[in-house]
């Protein structure tokens, strides 16, 4: 078929299933361009990921030691805060600890917690 100037006309000429192909193709390409990128790069050694945990832990102990200081020094009783928040300090770094490791577990081997299939254990953090 041919538009009034006797050019082929490509939308009536083409083969559907061609152009779909092509389509599929073209949306599979930009969907891979678009994906995510792991959080961990695989560059990253056993010793550092170590001393990630080991800083995040430090971390929440040493903000819960300030904020315990702080709150005492402020009202005047000291100790009670300064044990209640370096305590909860101490939690919260164990808890961003375990939640980094099971983090690059999961990204470890690509299997673990990415597929809906995998059972869930009904723990939660």
């Amino acid at each position: 078929m041919a538009d009034g100037y006797g050019n082929p006309n490509p939308v009536t000429d083409e083969d559907p299933k061609a152009r779909l192909d092509r389509l599929e193709a073209r949306i599979a390409e930009i969907r891979a361009a678009r994906e995510p990128k792991p959080h961990v790069p695989d560059h990253y050694s056993q010793a550092n990921l170590a001393w990630r945990m080991v800083t995040e832990l430090v971390a929440g102990l040493a903000i819960g030691f300030g904020i315990g200081y702080g709150l005492d020094r402020l009202l005047g009783t000291l100790p009670i805060f300064l044990v209640l928040f370096t305590m909860l300090g101490l939690a919260a770094g164990i808890k961003v600890m375990l939640r980094s490791a099971r983090e690059l577990g999961d990204g470890s081997d690509g299997k673990a917690g990415d597929t809906p299939e995998a059972p869930d254990s009904g723990k939660r953090d």
